[in-house]
């Protein structure tokens, strides 16, 4: 059950929650149905925000449910037994054990996901297409993010030395963010012979 959203398509699961939670969708005739006004997941500006963000958590949880399980089946029963013979608590294990190994094998992950999300077009796109509209960012809705955004400059407004100026900024941004955090975590080492 945990690993469904993983294996369903993301675009099929995002398709699936427009459906559901449009004004006429199953969700709200069923809150309808109980005497409760219809609530604009996609259309009204907060909501619409919180819920994009709760899909892609339930779009992404899978895959780092995965991860971390792997990683911590990875860890030597020894450190654990070796942690009680010196009367570690569960919660000291879980802090000097446990979450160091884990952070050390995932981390990695986290950076790219983190560059993922920032850049995740799919999950505006398809919920929301970066609306409902806001009258006070030019050419920007209240879901979009820079990479919709970008979209909507080329394809809808034809504003091209906007959108590739914005673009070599995210990539310049996430590079240095990228090369920070891989550096920090020691996740690659140089080599210093060369």
């Amino acid at each position: 059950v945990f690993i469904l959203p993983y294996a369903i398509p993301a675009f099929v699961t995002l398709l699936i929650f427009r459906l559901l939670l449009n004004g006429i969708g199953p969700v709200n005739s069923t809150l309808n149905s109980w005497g409760i006004d219809s609530i604009g997941f996609l259309s009204d500006p907060l909501i619409a925000k919180m819920t994009v963000i709760a899909v892609s958590v339930w779009v992404g949880a899978p895959y780092f449910m995965l991860l971390i399980t792997g990683a911590m089946t990875n860890i030597p029963r020894d450190l654990y037994e070796a942690s009680e013979v010196d009367g570690a608590s569960k919660f000291q294990q879980f802090r000097e054990i446990t979450l160091p190994m884990v952070l050390h094998q995932v981390a990695p992950s986290l950076v790219m996901t983190f560059a993922h999300n920032f850049n995740n077009f799919g999950a505006i796109y398809l919920l929301t297409e970066g609306g409902p509209i806001n009258p006070e960012y030019r050419f920007a809705g209240h879901t979009d993010i820079l990479i919709t955004w970008i979209y909507k400059l080329t394809l809808d407004f034809q504003q091209y030395q906007i959108a590739s100026v914005i673009s070599i900024i995210i990539f310049l941004f996430l590079s240095i963010f990228a090369i920070w955090q891989f550096r920090r975590m020691k996740s690659f080492k140089e080599d210093v012979g060369m």
